[in-house]
């Protein structure tokens, strides 16, 4: 069990993080699922009211200025994308495409859980949740030379 009980910093999360996303093909699944789940993720509570989605990416981005500005700011536009394109879709469709990419996400996630061998980070520590995509992110920038 990890040790939640005390601050630590991006560099140390993601290494905690990356102890289950050793495997390439997990990685990979990673790439694509965890994008998807934060999409989706949005989109359901966009369907509740646009401006809850807005106050969630609101905090997420707080909590990710804490630990990192070069990662808030990739995640605050990778967010801004995410937002306008629900603003983009029909309403009546946002629920039902949300809900389906969620599902489909999450099974992709633990398929590669189970090709790696190892339980997702969260069921230890929730704040892996939102270090996901700091963690698919960290691969962008590790290939564009950005330090985070």
């Amino acid at each position: 069990m990890r040790n939640t009980g005390q601050r630590q910093d991006i560099h140390t999360l993601l290494s905690l993080y990356s102890e289950s996303h050793r495997n390439h093909t997990n990685e990979l699944i990673h790439i694509v699922c965890v994008p998807l789940i934060v999409f989706s993720l949005l989109g359901i509570i966009w369907a509740i009211h646009p401006v809850a989605a807005v106050a969630v990416v609101a905090a997420a981005l707080w909590y990710y200025f804490q630990l990192s500005k070069p990662f808030a700011i990739g995640m605050l536009a990778m967010s801004t994308v995410m937002l306008v394109l629900l603003a983009m879709l029909p309403p009546a469709t946002v629920l039902a495409l949300s809900i389906a990419i969620f599902v489909l996400s999450w099974v992709g996630q633990f398929i590669g859980h189970q090709i790696e061998g190892k339980k997702p980070s969260f069921l230890d520590d929730l704040r892996f949740l939102l270090i996901g995509p700091l963690f698919v992110l960290g691969f962008l920038y590790r290939r564009l030379n950005v330090a985070y």
